[in-house]
C-alpha cells in the first residue's frame, strides 16, 4: 500500500505516453503477440476467445477510421454492446479516433427507452456503435422514438482489419476527454462524469500500486464493462500494467457463480474481485464436492467494494474456500466512485480486513463508539475500506457547516482534488460547481469533491456508514425521489399534486420503496382506494421499474412541509417508521391479502400459512414465490393464463380480478426482478427451458400463454440451463442484476439448481 502523491510511475514508460492510445501503441510495439484479453463466451475455458495486443490495436484502429470518416473527433459516441471483445475494441476505437466514448447497455425488448433517450439528449450524441445482432434488434425500436430516430447506428463486428492502415493519429493529449461515465439514476437528470485520459492513467497507477499489480499478474473479471469497476479495474488496469486478463459475461457468473472460481483456478489468477454479494453467492451456490476441484492458492488479492461489505460474508467465504488454498489475508476492501475515476481508498495488502462493532444508539446520532459484539446496544460490524490511496486526500466534513468533523464523529466524505478526480459533469456547470468545487469553511481549503457518502476514520482506515443524499438506491440503481413523486401524482386523479413523498426504508439489509401521498379533498368520500393503490404501483413499475413496498394515503395537508411548501422527505420517513401518520388508506406488501389457493401446492383454503414461509417479500423486495411443478392441466393457453394470473396475484398482492390478461405485465406493477422469477416459475411448472427475458418478448399474459402452449405442443425438451439461454438476451438484464445486494441476489437465485 502506497499512501502518497504520485510523482514517478512504477512502470517504465516514457514521458510522451500521456494517453491510453500512447500506452496501447507502446505495449503493442513491445509485445505484439502477447495475449491481452481472453473472453469466455459462456464463462468456461471451452468457449474462450483470445486477442493479442497487435490484433486488438488493429481492431481499434479500424473502428477509429470509421469514426474519423464520420467526423466524430471530440464528439460523444454511444456504445450499445453486450459484454465482449467487440465492446472493448469499440471503446478503444473511440479513443483512437479522438471521440468521447459513452458506455451504455442495449435496451431490453418491450421496455422503455427513456434512459437511452436521456443519455443521447444530454450527451448530444449523433452516432452509436454496436454489433450486428444488437443492431438488428434496435433498428425498429429506435425508429419509434423521436429522440433516437436521428441516431446513426453502425455495427463494427464486420469491419475489415485492413481498414486500420488508413488510421491517422488524432489530436489528443492528457486532458482530452476519454469517456462520459453516466451514473445510474434519474432518466430526467442523467449526469455524465467527464473522465480524461490523465484521469484514467493516474487512477490506473493508483490501482497498480495499491493492488501490487505487475505484468506478471493474471486477472479474472465478470464485472459489467459499462461501469467504472468493470471498465477501469477489469479492462484498463491489465493493459496499464501489461498483464493478461480473462473476462466473462456478468450473466455467466450470475447463472453459475462457480464459473468465476473455476476461471480463477484454471488460469491461476492472482487478482480478481467484486461486490459483497459475489462472495456470498459463491458460498451458497457451490458444494463441497465442487470446491474440491478448485485451486485458489494463487489468488493474492480479492478486492471487494461497490456496496456495503459484510464481515460475515468475508468470514464465511474464507472458511468455505480455505481447503482450496484461499487465504483471508487476500481480501482487499476498497472504496471509490465514478467521480474519482474509480479508487479512493484501499486496505493494506496482505492484511486481514479491519472491522468495528459500534454502539447503535450513538451511531444514530453520528457518534462513533466501539463496543464488544456481545453488547446489548451493538450494531452490525462495519468493515473498514482501507487508507486513502493519496496521503491526506480524504477528510470527514460536517455537510451543513462545511467544517471538519471532530474525531469519532460521522460526517460527509470529501475527497481533495487530484489527477484522479474527474473534470465534472458534462454540460452541468451548476452541479459541477456544487459537487467538485467544495471548500472548507474554516480556511477555504479545497477544492474538494463531495461524495454524498457518510463515514469516519478510525486510525488510518476509512469506514463508510451510509449516504447523505435523498437518493434512493434499490438493486444497485439510483432513483431520484422527485422523479418518482412526479410519476405518482399523475397516476390517479384522486392524488393531490405536490402532496407526495417517495423514500426508502431498510428491511433485512435491503432498501424498499415507500410512497406517502395526500388525497384530493373531493376524493375522501368517493375514491376507490384499491384503484388508487393499483394505479400508483402500475405507474411506478412502468416508469421506474420498481415495486412499491408500502403506500399510505393521507388527508389533505397531512404531509409535513417546510414554510415554503416543500415536502420534508426525511421527516416523512421518520414518521412512517414511527407509525405517526394517520392514514386514510394504507397498503403494504407484507400485509396485503390475495385470493386463496397457492400456485403449485395442494393446500386447501383452511391453510393459514403466510407468504413469509419461503415466498413473501423478504430480503429483496422481489416476489420470492415457490413454484412447485404442476404436471397436469397446463396444456392449453387458458390453463397457463389462469396459472399466471394466480401466480401474479400472489406475487403482486392484488386480487386476481384486477389482472387483465391483455394488458402489459408492466402495467400490473411487475418489475424486472419479478419478471425473471416469473420465467423461472414457469420453467419449473412446465418442465421446459425458458429465457429469463420471456416476459419482455411476450409482454402480456395472453401472448405469453399462447406461446407457451405452442411450445409444449411442439414437444420441446428441457435442456441444461446454460445451453437453453441466449447470452445476448440475458445481457440485457445486467442493468438490474449487476449490482444487486447480497440479500437480493441470494433471494433471486436461491431456487436455482447448480
Amino acid at each position: 500500500m502506497v499512501n502518497q502523491e504520485l510523482t514517478q510511475p512504477v512502470l517504465e514508460r516514457g514521458p510522451q505516453l500521456s494517453t491510453f492510445v500512447d500506452l496501447l501503441d507502446w505495449r503493442t510495439q513491445q509485445t505484439p503477440d502477447r495475449t491481452l484479453y481472453r473472453f469466455l463466451l459462456d464463462g468456461t475455458p471451452a468457449t474462450a476467445e483470445a486477442i493479442t495486443y497487435g490484433q486488438f490495436q488493429q481492431r481499434a484502429r479500424a473502428i477509429a477510421v470509421l469514426l474519423q470518416d464520420l467526423g466524430c473527433e471530440d464528439q460523444p459516441v454511444l456504445l450499445l454492446y453486450p459484454a465482449g471483445l467487440d465492446y472493448i475494441a469499440a471503446f478503444f476505437g473511440c479513443l483512437y479516433a479522438g471521440a468521447i466514448a459513452v458506455p451504455a447497455y442495449p435496451p431490453r425488448p418491450n421496455r422503455s427507452l427513456d434512459r437511452i433517450e436521456a443519455m443521447v439528449q444530454d450527451a448530444e450524441a449523433t452516432v452509436a456503435l454496436t454489433d450486428s445482432a444488437t443492431l438488428q434488434k434496435l433498428e425498429r425500436r429506435l425508429g419509434e422514438s423521436a429522440a433516437l430516430r436521428s441516431l446513426y447506428c453502425l455495427s463494427t463486428d464486420g469491419l475489415q482489419p485492413e481498414l486500420a492502415q488508413q488510421w491517422q493519429p488524432p489530436t489528443i493529449q492528457a486532458n482530452t476527454l476519454a469517456l462520459l461515465q453516466y451514473t445510474s439514476g434519474s432518466t430526467a437528470l442523467p449526469k455524465g462524469v467527464m473522465i480524461s485520459h490523465d484521469n484514467l492513467l493516474h487512477n490506473s497507477e493508483l490501482i497498480s500500486r495499491c493492488f501490487g499489480n505487475t505484468a506478471e499478474s493474471r486477472g479474472v473479471s465478470w464485472l459489467p464493462p459499462y461501469h467504472d469497476m468493470g471498465l477501469v479495474g477489469g479492462i484498463l488496469q491489465p493493459l496499464y500494467v501489461g498483464a493478461e486478463m480473462t473476462l466473462m459475461p456478468p450473466v455467466a457468473f450470475l447463472q453459475r457463480p462457480l464459473r468465476w472460481l473455476e476461471a480463477i483456478s484454471h488460469y491461476r489468477a492472482t487478482t480478481s474481485g467484486g461486490p459483497n454479494f459475489a462472495y456470498d453467492l459463491c458460498v451458497q451456490k457451490t458444494t463441497p464436492e465442487q470446491r474440491q476441484t478448485l485451486d485458489l492458492s494463487r489468488w493474492q488479492l480479492a478486492f471487494t467494494g461497490a456496496e456495503p461489505i459484510q464481515r460475515a460474508t468475508l468470514a464465511q467465504f474464507a472458511e468455505a474456500f480455505a481447503p482450496c488454498g484461499f487465504r483471508p489475508q487476500a481480501f482487499y476492501p476498497c472504496y471509490g466512485m465514478a467521480e474519482t475515476t474509480l479508487l479512493i481508498t484501499g486496505d493494506s495488502a496482505h492484511a486481514e480486513p479491519q472491522h468495528l462493532t459500534l454502539k447503535a444508539s450513538d451511531l444514530q446520532n453520528n457518534r462513533v463508539t466501539p463496543v464488544a459484539p456481545t453488547d446489548a446496544d451493538a450494531a452490525r460490524p462495519v468493515v473498514g475500506c482501507g487508507q486513502p490511496a493519496i496521503l491526506n486526500q480524504v477528510c470527514i466534513v460536517d455537510p451543513d457547516s462545511h467544517r471538519p468533523c471532530p474525531s469519532n464523529t460521522i460526517g460527509e466524505i470529501w475527497v481533495r482534488q487530484s489527477r484522479s478526480v474527474a473534470q465534472g459533469y458534462w454540460r452541468r456547470d451548476t452541479a459541477t460547481q456544487a459537487t467538485f468545487h467544495a471548500t472548507l469553511a474554516t480556511n477555504g481549503a479545497g477544492p474538494f469533491l463531495r461524495t454524498g457518502d457518510l463515514g469516519f476514520f478510525w486510525g488510518d482506515d476509512l469506514y463508510v456508514t451510509g449516504r447523505l443524499k435523498d437518493l434512493i438506491i434499490i438493486r444497485g440503481r439510483n432513483h431520484y425521489p422527485q422523479d418518482i413523486e412526479a410519476t405518482a401524482e399523475q397516476a390517479h386523479d384522486a392524488l393531490r399534486p405536490g402532496g407526495g413523498a417517495a423514500f426508502s426504508v431498510v428491511e433485512a439489509d435491503t432498501e424498499h420503496l415507500v410512497i406517502v401521498h395526500e388525497l384530493e379533498r373531493t376524493a375522501l368520500r368517493n375514491a376507490d382506494p384499491e384503484a388508487v393503490m393499483v394505479a400508483l404501483r402500475r405507474a411506478i413499475a412502468a416508469d421506474h421499474d420498481l415495486q412499491v413496498e408500502a403506500i399510505l394515503l393521507l388527508k389533505p395537508n397531512a404531509m409535513p412541509k417546510t414554510s415554503s411548501g416543500k415536502v420534508q422527505r426525511h421527516l416523512c420517513r421518520s414518521m412512517f417508521l414511527a407509525g405517526q401518520f394517520e392514514a386514510v388508506y394504507d397498503w403494504s406488501m407484507a400485509t396485503a391479502d390475495w385470493e386463496e389457493g397457492e400456485v403449485g401446492d395442494d393446500r386447501g383454503a383452511g391453510d393459514d400459512r403466510e407468504v413469509g414461509d419461503d415466498r413473501g417479500v423478504g430480503e429483496n423486495g422481489g416476489v420470492a414465490l415457490a413454484a412447485a411443478p404442476l404436471a397436469a392441466g397446463l396444456d392449453s393457453p387458458a390453463a397457463i393464463a389462469d396459472w399466471m394470473v394466480t401466480w401474479l396475484a400472489q406475487a403482486l398482492k392484488v386480487p386476481k380480478a384486477s389482472l387483465d390478461i391483455r394488458h402489459p405485465l408492466a402495467d400490473h406493477g411487475l418489475d424486472s426482478l419479478a419478471a425473471v422469477e416469473l420465467a423461472q416459475a414457469l420453467e419449473t411448472a412446465l418442465g421446459i427451458p425458458l429465457s429469463p427475458t420471456l416476459a419482455y418478448e411476450y409482454p402480456t399474459i395472453e401472448a405469453l400463454s399462447v406461446y407457451l402452449a405452442s411450445a409444449q405442443d411442439q414437444g420441446l425438451e428441457a435442456l441444461p440451463q446454460e445451453d437453453a439461454v441466449d447470452p445476448r438476451e440475458l445481457e440485457q438484464l445486467v442493468r438490474e442484476l449487476e449490482l444487486l445486494s447480497d440479500a437480493e441476489v441470494r433471494n433471486l437465485l436461491s431456487r436455482q439448481n447448480y
